[in-house]
């Protein structure tokens, strides 16, 4: 303890603290003048309320501009790197919306915050007084020096001078120590009030999950295209051919006849395996005439009864929903031909309030659980994959019940 206390002024760290400090002290000065002064003048032309929108957007660019310089500051002193978290928003409709879009969030008003109290008051305290600290030092370890050199009178007795002087040595150790502390303070205060907030966090996850899953499906849709362009289509080529040679080749030995038969038969049932892996890429039907042409396309093809009722004006779904809905009704459908001995189903699709529900109901025997391995599972983390939710409810005997909800909104 006593050697780190002994090295303490003449490390690295020290004087990167002290720096930390002395360049808070600088910027703040700066920083803080002109939030006040923006401030000041949005606070005096608070009536007028289009006047007032040109102070407001200043500060969010200062903001915005003064919150840089204070991570490349710590990034340089302290070695903290603050995720950026803008203030000034991109432009998605008009200037009013984007404005009251801004002082909804959080970060606004934290950065704000920062450069009109937090940062000036820590800057303040902790640069002056580590600033005073290593002067003090300085001043009193040569104040006898000072007082011999320049022959001050009234320097003070022998015992009062040594005394005064024996405080310089102590603050030039404790300056140090001082300077760790109150860049800590800054180091922290900057990282909660200039970095992005939990919400942020989630909000910037869930739009990259979003991307994600969009570019997924376009994905999807290109290679559906590419499958069904060109393999597709030369396997339907190669069938016809095959069925015509079957149908006018007479003179052929029947071995030849056999073999011709069996390919024909191979190329039919290849073209309809494919179709099959097509429709589970992305239907086209989906991308050409919608969701409800789509889901209709379904419950025609369900080996029994199946009511729809589909209400989606006037929403204009995203395509990863659509693709997701699709899926869910056509995967849900499956399990019940497969599992649920029912007889009918019934499958109603709503757009109300940014929210697209979906409920598919049986009348079969019920029992229908989550768990590894089963296709419910599946449904689930496919409604999750657009942050929508999935419930199943399925008492023994009957009916089953799939809710989904998955959001509407592009």
């Amino acid at each position: 303890m006593t050697s780190s206390v002994a090295r303490a002024p003449f490390t690295r760290r020290a004087w990167l603290d002290t720096f930390q400090l002395c360049t808070a002290l600088a910027v703040a000065v700066i920083t803080f003048s002109v939030m006040l002064s923006l401030a000041a003048v949005g606070a005096l032309v608070l009536p007028t309320v289009v006047l007032v929108a040109v102070p407001f957007i200043a500060l969010l660019a200062c903001a915005d501009v003064f919150s840089a310089w204070q991570r490349s500051r710590l990034a340089t002193f302290a070695g903290l790197r603050i995720p950026i978290s803008t203030v000034l928003p991109r432009s998605t409709g008009t200037l009013l919306s984007d404005l009251i879009k801004a002082g909804r969030t959080a970060s606004c008003w934290r950065q704000i915050g920062y450069h009109l109290l937090a940062g000036p008051a820590i800057a303040a305290v902790g640069g002056l007084a580590v600033a005073f600290s290593w002067a003090g030092a300085l001043v009193l370890t040569l104040a006898p020096l000072a007082a011999r050199l320049f022959g001050i009178p009234d320097a003070g007795s022998g015992l009062k001078l040594a005394a005064l002087t024996s405080l310089g040595p102590v603050l030039f150790f404790l300056a140090p120590w001082l300077a760790r502390g109150a860049a800590s303070v800054d180091t922290a205060c900057a990282k909660a009030m200039l970095g992005p907030t939990r919400a942020d966090e989630l909000r910037r996850l869930s739009q990259s999950r979003a991307a994600a899953v969009s570019a997924a499906d376009a994905e999807r849709r290109r290679i559906e295209r590419d499958l069904h362009d060109g393999t597709q289509q030369r396997l339907v080529s190669m069938a016809m051919r095959l069925g015509l040679a079957r149908a006018t080749l007479a003179d052929v030995p029947a071995e030849a006849m056999a073999v011709i038969e069996r390919a024909h038969e191979d190329a039919k049932e290849t073209l309809k395996e494919l179709r099959d892996l097509v429709q589970g890429l992305h239907p086209a039907i989906l991308t050409d005439r919608g969701l409800d042409a789509a889901l209709s396309g379904i419950a025609a093809r369900a080996p029994f009864p199946v009511t729809l009722t589909a209400d989606l004006r006037p929403a204009k779904l995203p395509a990863a929903t659509e693709a997701v809905a699709f899926f869910i009704v056509s995967e849900a459908l499956t399990n019940v031909a497969k599992h649920a001995d029912a007889t009918a189903a019934s499958v109603t699709v709503r757009a109300r309030d940014g929210q697209l529900r979906i409920t598919i109901a049986d009348d079969g025997r019920g029992g229908a659980a989550t768990g590894a391995g089963s296709g419910l599972t599946g449904l689930r983390y496919r409604a999750a994959s657009v942050d929508g939710t999935l419930h199943i409810d399925s008492p023994p005997g009957g009916p089953t019940v799939i809710t989904a909800e998955l959001p509407c909104e592009s």
